[in-house]
């Protein structure tokens, strides 16, 4: 038994077979594309951060990871993984994310996870976040910090046979849930938004440790040509959202109309708003 997740009762023959003939992430991924325009988010944000400070304000970034939750609640069966060449459906929705810990091109990264709750409005679950990126920049020592340094003090082929062994230990629900709980690569997605170090949006390979099945990349605001409903030519602000998907977990189509609603939440900004909606 999994304290991450639970298997899936009823799979389709050809969907119970795929992790078998694909057995590991990256030889299955599946890759959209979405440019999201900013205008309706702004007036979001200018409402929001009113009487916050500088410091706690309410990002783009955050309305993304937000609307991640929601439609991972709407299309559940996005939110599973596979291990050991089974389906589970996870235990919550839980969203990774890396941050530097100054913002200088030598500052290291960390990273680390929280909890998506649908009933909880944006702006409380940014301040959990907040607190959350504290922790990380303030350089103290993670438990995923202590269990890579621990794995690193090992000679390099007992290494190799360490991590083999995790993820048999994994396939066959035998790792220990302290191994899984705070591991930020034990989650529902991964979401690096590349806009705030200056990069576009990139297509990201998915690690085939852990269980994470969804990539996403923000890339940063420009400008996208436009046409309008009469025929005129324009160009509007935008950022672009990449993914990668895990296809041995739910059919494209189903992803797609996630990613639909994905991006009509941040289309109209009362979804983000609205708490549970």
């Amino acid at each position: 038994m999994r304290i991450d997740g639970t298997p899936v009762a009823q799979v389709h023959p050809i969907r119970r077979i795929m992790p078998f003939i694909m057995p590991v992430r990256n030889g299955a991924f599946v890759l959209f594309e979405q440019d999201i325009p900013t205008a309706p988010l702004r007036s979001l944000l200018e409402r929001l951060n009113t009487g916050r400070p500088a410091d706690r304000r309410i990002t783009l970034f955050h309305c993304v990871l937000y609307a991640i939750g929601i439609a991972l609640t709407d299309f559940p069966r996005l939110n599973r993984f596979v291990v050991g060449s089974r389906l589970y459906d996870r235990r919550g929705i839980w969203l990774a994310f890396s941050a530097k810990q100054q913002m200088h091109r030598d500052a290291p990264l960390f990273t680390s996870k929280i909890e998506f709750r649908r009933d909880e409005p944006l702006p409380a679950m940014v301040d959990r976040l907040l607190v959350v990126l504290g922790e990380g920049r303030s350089g103290r020592e993670t438990a995923a910090d202590r269990e890579v340094k621990g794995f690193l003090r090992l000679p390099a082929p007992l290494l190799r046979l360490a991590v083999r062994l995790q993820r048999v230990l994994d396939g066959w629900n035998l790792l220990p849930g302290a191994l899984i709980k705070d591991d930020p690569l034990y989650a529902s997605a991964f979401i690096a938004n590349l806009g705030s170090v200056g990069l576009d949006a990139a297509y990201h390979h998915l690690y085939d440790y852990g269980t994470i099945p969804i990539f996403v990349t923000m890339g940063g605001v420009q400008r996208a040509p436009l046409v309008r409903e009469d025929g005129s030519v324009g160009s509007e602000e935008v950022f672009r959202l990449r993914y990668t998907y895990d296809a041995r977990v739910e059919d494209g189509f189903y992803a797609a109309c996630a990613l639909e609603r994905l991006a009509a939440c941040l289309a109209d900004p009362t979804q983000l708003s609205a708490g549970a909606g």
